[in-house]
């Protein structure tokens, strides 16, 4: 068989864009040049076909103010706009995308490859080029699907600060998506947390701009050796919505956006790969993101060098019509999304489509913004293998017989992330659990349902809901399971005491008792992830304040009144405010969803079998109100004694976190004093074991900038290692800085080097840093843009003579 022996219909189009010898980019403008512009403007397009969430989003919502039920236009009016057309009709010049086939409803895996593959062939039928379409996934806490495994939430690998195992998690999701089918997934979140009040934030990898962006260029590295497309999101903005409402205006200006929001996205396309981009809901200086042309063009392509494509969140195109009102109707939003920058729309084709076709025939809108983005798609299906001699729809599913979507592998992977991103915030006078302990009692929500454990996009969260009776599809065990497994000679009473919404107080009493006729308490209390305002963390799932949700709190303040040791477990998606909860508890650890393996790691780490060594990647607050930002604050935004009564302190600060075995970081050498803007220094410090066990470190690197011509952060994260350390060993971490870790965006919006001190500061938190120096950057003021170091690379000497 020849290059251009591909098969299919009799009246199959053959040329030189199905000939894999020839580049990339020749064998697309070949195609182009045959497609209609209807054909061009179909491949821009996407469909939902197994959409069973419009019911429930449609569903009227109770009125405020009592009296029967309303409508939620606008949102509603799109929902239900979505999903009206038939695939035949829908795919009649060509595809897109086919969205969530096996994310949408629970489906075993043969059910799903089978609906792979037979709206392939309808796809592949319709088109007189026989172009398939790409299909795309969630995959945020693993591939979201019925079975597959559920990884901790992003949240959870930030507190690894451990990129090389976030790397081999998105590698395993990859191979699993790829074997069924998938090319792309839609992940990782980028936000960098600004308000923890935000739902989402559970998705995000935490508050720092640089510990998101190597944990997120980690994933999109693993996910892209998958062969699956890995797509950036929220581009950008989205978490830094006035209030922490989802959706909500973002106040912000171009100088924060640079310097904190984009950085991640910056360094997921150079150093990670990433080949597409997902805009963000939000307006940012009344400006939405999927219309920003600076964004979506000046920057992301012609500053940063992205060649791939740019797809819409869902619905976010008619959004612009119905939510922000910057275009008349959805054809409007569609010509003014294309001609911004967006590529595809998802999840289905409601702004592009024929209206697209209509304003190019009428002269107002110009084909080669069609061309563009039907460019940048065809690219992707070419270097996939779609347009292969040898592709066809069963083929592509050939690896889906061998896939186990939650294998023994990916399950020791789950463990392994989940143990090592469990923060101990303070083993207090009871932790690691004392040996021959007579009577237990568990209690709170938390303790068991292992839901509490996966995040909003666990498909047994996201998916599961409206189809009760399944279970969960995989094997989950709540934590009250794992610590009967792991305290066997235990006496173990459960009482759960409250829901984790509600104000419902009558099972206290139960569980007051159940910790009064025990030796120690274990309270388990947080968050239930949900989709808009079904749980208590998630997308919609926005918070008042910090407080522990519902009456968890109460229920906490009545057991340690009964004089009990009670040992606080937060199972949770975002921090909460934990000041008074810390003074009453005998030991306090903080899980951030660990997933399905998430019990067991818990337990061991209440237990001491397993060494606690994750690091929080967010503050946690000591008051609920006030709304405490985050740690990167100039100094104004620090605690301001005699300017105001309030102080935002945190209980526990960003990178904080405690082991069961003691480290000392001293001996700091910085390689010079002076170095020009253009130059780099060397940091070096010597970790140390001091305790008894094997333990992980956390080194961190944080940098301050004495003098500026914009107000800096007081302190900024500037390189990390995780370290592990027999008893007595010892280590020198040395960290090379380059001046371009320096730079940041002054009053004219350039970025730059600027010369004068730099405090360099080193220790294992943002708080606790006992080593401290100070470079000199000598020389002109220097401009740092694109091609700038992103990265503080890390060598690590081992031996008790590290020092040396």
């Amino acid at each position: 068989m020849t290059a251009l022996d591909r098969t299919p219909a009799a009246d199959r189009v053959l040329g030189p864009w199905l000939d894999p010898a020839l580049p990339v980019a020749e064998r697309v403008e070949a195609l182009l040049q045959e497609l209609t512009l209807e054909e061009k403007v179909a491949q821009l397009g996407s469909r939902w076909v197994g959409n069973d969430m419009r019911h429930e989003e449609e569903a009227p919502t109770p009125d405020p103010d009592g009296t029967g039920t309303h409508n939620v236009a606008p949102m509603q009016d799109v929902f239900a706009a979505s999903g009206t057309v038939p695939l035949g009709e829908a795919a009649r010049h060509g595809l897109g995308h086919l969205t969530r086939v096996f994310g949408s409803v629970p489906v075993t895996v043969a059910e799903g490859v089978a609906e792979v593959v037979r709206l392939q062939r309808e796809v592949v039928g319709l088109s007189r080029f026989g172009i398939p379409a790409l299909v795309h996934e969630e995959c945020l806490t693993g591939f979201t699907t019925y079975g597959a495994t559920v990884y901790p939430a992003a949240i959870a690998w930030a507190a690894t600060f451990d990129p090389e195992l976030v790397e081999r998690m998105a590698a395993a999701i990859g191979r699993d998506m790829r074997a069924v089918g998938a090319h792309q997934g839609l992940s990782p979140v980028l936000d960098v947390v600004r308000d923890y009040r935000w739902g989402r934030v559970e998705e995000t990898m935490g508050e720092d701009p640089y510990l998101v962006s190597m944990l997120g260029a980690a994933y999109v590295r693993g996910l892209e050796s998958a062969g699956v497309i890995a797509t950036l999101k929220h581009f950008a903005g989205y978490s830094a919505a006035r209030a922490a409402r989802n959706h909500g205006p973002v106040p912000m200006g171009r100088r924060e956006l640079m310097d904190m929001i984009l950085p991640p996205f910056e360094a997921a396309i150079t150093l990670g790969g990433a080949r597409s981009v997902m805009n963000s809901y939000s307006d940012v200086d009344g400006v939405p993101a999927a219309v920003d042309s600076w964004l979506l063009t000046g920057l992301l392509r012609e500053e940063w060098g992205f060649t791939g494509t740019v797809v819409s969140d869902y619905w976010a195109v008619p959004f612009l019509a119905t939510m922000h009102q910057v275009a008349a109707d959805p054809a409007d939003a569609g010509a003014q999304a294309l001609a911004a920058g967006v590529d595809v729309e998802l999840p289905d084709t409601l702004g592009f489509g024929r209206n697209l076709v209509e304003r190019v025939r009428a002269g107002e809108l110009p084909e080669s913004l069609i061309d563009r983005a039907a460019r940048r798609l065809l690219t992707q299906k070419v270097q996939l293998g779609l347009l292969d001699p040898g592709w066809t729809p069963e083929g592509s599913v050939a690896g889906a017989p061998d896939v186990e979507l939650d294998s023994a592998a990916n399950r020791a992977l789950a463990r392994e992330l989940a143990e090592r991103s469990i923060v101990l915030l303070d083993a207090g006078t009871a932790l690691p659990l004392r040996a021959g302990l007579g009577r237990v009692a568990v209690v709170g929500p938390c303790a068991d349902d292992p839901r509490t454990f996966m995040g909003c996009y666990a498909f047994p969260n996201h998916v599961l809901p409206r189809h009760p009776g399944l279970g969960l599809g995989v094997e989950a065990p709540s934590l009250l399971d794992a610590l009967r497994a792991e305290l066997p000679e235990a006496e173990i009473a459960y009482e759960p005491g409250c829901a984790v919404q509600g104000g419902d107080r009558t099972g206290f009493a139960a569980a007051a008792e159940a910790a009064r006729g025990a030796d120690l308490c274990v309270a388990v209390v947080g968050d239930l992830a949900g989709l808009f305002g079904q749980g208590t963390s998630g997308e919609g799932c926005d918070a008042e304040d910090l407080r522990l949700p519902g009456v968890q709190a109460d229920l906490l303040a009545e057991l340690f009144a009964t004089g009990t040791p009670v040992v606080v477990v937060v199972v949770s998606g975002r921090p909460y405010a934990l000041g008074e909860v810390h003074a009453g508890a005998a030991g306090l650890v903080q899980a951030f969803m660990p997933g399905e393996e998430g019990a067991g790691a818990i337990a061991g780490i209440l237990s001491g079998r397993v060494q606690p060594g994750g690091k929080l990647p967010v503050q946690i607050p000591r008051h609920p109100g006030g709304q405490p930002g985050t740690y990167l604050q100039p100094p104004l935004g620090a605690d301001s004694k005699g300017i105001s009564n309030l102080d935002p302190t945190p209980l526990f600060p960003f990178g904080h976190g405690r082991s069961y075995t003691t480290f000392d970081v001293g001996d700091l050498r910085v390689s010079a004093a002076e170095v020009p803007t253009d130059g780099e220094f060397t940091v070096s410090v010597r970790v140390a074991n001091t305790g008894g066990r094997a333990g992980d470190e956390v080194v961190q690197l944080y940098l301050h900038d004495v003098l500026a011509q914009v107000t800096r952060p007081v302190k900024q994260l500037t390189g990390f290692a995780r370290v592990r350390l027999e008893p007595g060993e010892s280590r020198r971490v040395s960290f090379l800085v380059h001046t371009d870790r320096t730079a940041f965006t002054g009053r004219d919006l350039r970025r730059v080097v600027e010369p004068g001190d730099i405090e360099v500061l080193v220790g294992t938190s943002a708080a606790d840093l006992p080593c401290r120096g100070v470079v000199r950057l000598t020389g002109p003021l220097r401009a740092a843009g694109t091609g700038r170091r992103l990265v503080t690379p890390v060598e690590m000497r081992g031996g008790t003579d590290a020092g040396s």
